[in-house]
């Protein structure tokens, strides 16, 4: 069945949201729901509208999967404990790198954290608070990438034919998934969260994992978990819709100290875009990219090599796995 589109520009946020409250509120009755809660603008939205709908029928979990950016988990718990919503931090590090463990295909890795999320972590979660539904914050664009066999979005299931029902034991409800990033935006402002989350960078389900070409490790994970960091601060105020640090499997030739090093190489990304759909690279400054270069292979362990991304998409996908 074909998804009809709610644009931004014809969205009506606060009836968006007095129809999504009374369809959860009917679907899920006087049973248990459950979510995840990423701290994107996705999930966050998805979140507030579970807590209006249900109260403490709802239970929010955050998962700390490994592949977070730094201290990020802590961060967003703290954030929305501030809001009123009780987050319980799920440590599940452990089983999302022993699922990743020697796996380079891209979307052998996606549907490794696809499978530990839903069937491992969130079939224990259920079973252990006897929930009946899931909500999830699935975008029309999710949707879109996945049936087009672009790459495979963590979350889209019944598009693909795959019931959550018998494969996982639980129903998922998707409230926004008539909507694309403007318009979830939109919707979030209008529930009261903050700009820093209704204004928030888009972040992937596989997170730090979608930006690691080759092996996912600690250590690797570490290197990029770094340069993603500086990053974000050195590009805080460029005004762009998402901006990403990727490394690279490659070893290359590089020089410290005089001497040959076989080292790293960091890919910047910095895109310029509404939706998610297209996108364009932004024009950084030369200075802005010299400095960015300059931290990255100084402060970053074994990176000797800093590029930056010039191709649209298409062809190019936002993120690289």
């Amino acid at each position: 069945m074909a998804i009809e589109e709610i644009p931004a520009d014809r969205l009506d946020a606060e009836q968006f949201i007095a129809t999504q409250l009374e369809a959860i509120s009917a679907t899920v009755g006087d049973s248990i729901a459950i979510n995840a809660l990423s701290g994107g603008v996705d999930s966050a939205t998805v979140t507030m509208l579970g807590h209006r709908a249900l109260g403490d029928r709802l239970k929010t979990y955050f998962i700390d999967n490994a592949l977070m950016r730094q201290d990020e988990p802590q961060q967003i718990v703290a954030l929305f404990a501030e809001l009123g919503v009780n987050v319980e931090l799920i440590d599940a590090q452990d089983e999302f790198l022993n699922a990743l463990a020697g796996i380079t295909d891209p979307e052998e890795k996606r549907e490794a954290v696809t499978r530990t999320f839903y069937h491992d972590v969130f079939g224990r979660l259920v079973r252990e608070s006897g929930a009946k539904y899931l909500l999830q914050g699935t975008i029309l664009t999710d949707v879109d990438e996945t049936v087009a066999g672009i790459k495979r979005q963590h979350n889209v299931f019944q598009q693909l034919g795959i019931d959550p029902q018998q494969a996982f034991g639980y129903q998922i409800i998707e409230p926004l998934i008539q909507l694309r990033k403007d318009g979830v935006r939109k919707v979030a402002q209008a529930l009261g969260l903050p700009e820093s989350i209704y204004n928030r960078m888009p972040f992937p389900g596989p997170a730090l994992a979608a930006r690691i070409i080759g092996d996912v490790t600690r250590e690797r994970l570490a290197t990029v978990r770094q340069a993603t960091a500086i990053t974000e601060e050195e590009l805080a105020d460029v005004d762009a819709f998402q901006y990403m640090a990727i490394l690279h499997e490659d070893r290359v030739t590089g020089m410290r100290e005089g001497r040959r090093e076989f080292g790293q190489q960091i890919e910047i990304r910095c895109w310029n875009s509404i939706d998610a759909r297209t996108a364009t690279p932004t024009h950084l400054s030369w200075d802005t990219l010299e400095k960015l270069s300059h931290r990255i292979v100084t402060e970053v362990p074994g990176v000797v090599s800093v590029t930056y991304n010039i191709t649209t998409k298409p062809p190019s996908t936002m993120e690289v796995v």
